[in-house]
């Protein structure tokens, strides 16, 4: 295990351009938190804030797939530089103005539509980094990774949003948009390494059926997380500082499994088996509500998150061509913002009726219904042990017909 990671170091440019883009994605782990409570203070009430969320993750899901496809159209640089800048002065422009909140809703929808599309543009990079039995590893490393932004940026959002000002808030939201995008714009990997225009029609690349099953099967088990959220401040209330601790823990049993386990190459039943990890340590939760017991079972939960992820990313890095991978990560990345959209709509209706138990329970349903597509998926997924993980080339040698 120790060597994969070792010969991942090695690698030049592959630790720059992970933490840059981790540094560039750092505030969509504060801005949910912050919008919500800068538009509560500024209107008065939760429903606007709502409102206003809903419309930015709308604009979020449309551009997914949009802005990942134009990088190969007008280049990566070029589209992560537009949308950056956009975005950036739109967070800034919401932060010191007060506008009605037809406006900011506007406002918010058109910041979802210019998220810069980082997400997909590093996983479509990362296997042209490093050799294709590394991509796997790769791929859990960056999962791992990604828990930091959902454990700092969270607790980060609240404390300067409480403790200074929601305007704050939002402004170094925008900082870290700015600078971290700056720093994986910049990175040398992203001149050498050019996504080809896509040859299909937009849209086409769902017709595969590895890459509709990982948009479905990421929406499920995405959904799974936001109803388990929702499930665990709504078991301690808003005040309670036990879900923070709670979900805290189960974030770093996921950087934990992914670092042990993620590595591992990819069979047909990967998804299915990591997915049912994640079910078995949420479903005993159902048990007691206690704290501490939550704690330890999400703990050992989340082993199976990073490394699930990890096997989603390299089942489409693997069986698309190279033009077509940005464009399946933002389907995938759509399938996964509706399920958050989704787990938490449901999740808060179960919580109102049976409270937190409502929620988890909700949760354990969503991760059955992943193991269940997943488990259906199985006669498409690739089997890449001992196999090369890398997408398949937009050109191929010709065979001539042998003269004499």
């Amino acid at each position: 295990m120790v060597g994969i990671y070792r010969d991942l170091a090695r690698t030049p440019g592959v630790f720059r351009i992970l933490l840059s883009q981790l540094t560039a994605r750092f505030p969509w782990g504060m801005l949910s938190i912050t919008m919500l409570l800068h538009i509560q203070a500024l209107y008065g009430n939760y429903t606007a804030a709502g409102v206003v969320l809903a419309a930015q993750s709308v604009g979020q899901a449309i551009a997914g797939p949009m802005t990942s496809r134009m990088m190969g159209t007008f280049g990566t640089r070029r589209v992560l530089i537009i949308t950056s800048a956009i975005c950036a002065a739109l967070l800034i422009l919401v932060a010191v103005t007060v506008f009605p909140i037809a406006v900011v809703t506007a406002l918010a929808f058109v910041i979802g539509l210019s998220t810069p599309p980082v997400t997909p543009a590093v996983r479509t990079i990362y296997p042209k980094l490093v050799p294709g039995n590394q991509i796997s590893a790769l791929f859990s490393l960056d999962a791992s990774a990604q828990e930091i932004i959902w454990i700092i940026g969270p607790v980060a959002a609240v404390f300067i949003s409480t403790q200074v000002s929601t305007v704050w808030g939002l402004l170094i939201a925008a900082a870290f948009l700015i600078g971290g995008g700056i720093w994986f714009i910049s990175s040398p990997q992203l001149g050498t390494v050019q996504i080809p225009p896509a040859r299909q029609r937009f849209g086409a690349i769902l017709a595969r059926p590895t890459v509709l099953a990982s948009s479905i099967i990421g929406f499920f088990f995405v959904a799974s997380f936001a109803s388990l959220e929702a499930g665990v401040v709504g078991a301690f209330g808003h005040g309670g500082i036990e879900s923070g601790f709670i979900l805290a823990v189960f974030s770093i049993g996921s950087i934990i499994g992914g670092l042990l386990f993620g590595h591992r190459d990819v069979s047909p039943w990967s998804m299915v088996l990591r997915a049912t990890i994640v079910m078995v340590g949420t479903a005993i939760c159902l048990v007691s509500l206690n704290p501490f017991w939550l704690g330890i079972m999400l703990f050992f939960a989340g082993f199976g998150v990073a490394p699930m992820f990890a096997a989603l990313f390299t089942v489409v890095s693997s069986t698309v061509r190279f033009s077509e991978t940005a464009e399946a990560y933002g389907w995938v990345g759509t399938g996964q913002l509706v399920g958050v959209a989704l787990g938490s709509a449901i999740a808060g209706v179960a919580i109102d009726a049976s409270g937190g138990f409502g929620g988890i329970l909700v949760s354990v349903l969503f991760l059955v219904a992943t193991i269940i597509s997943a488990g259906i998926s199985v006669r498409w997924m690739p089997d890449l042990r001992g196999k090369d993980a890398s997408p398949i080339p937009d050109t191929a040698p010709i065979q001539l017909p042998h003269k004499g």
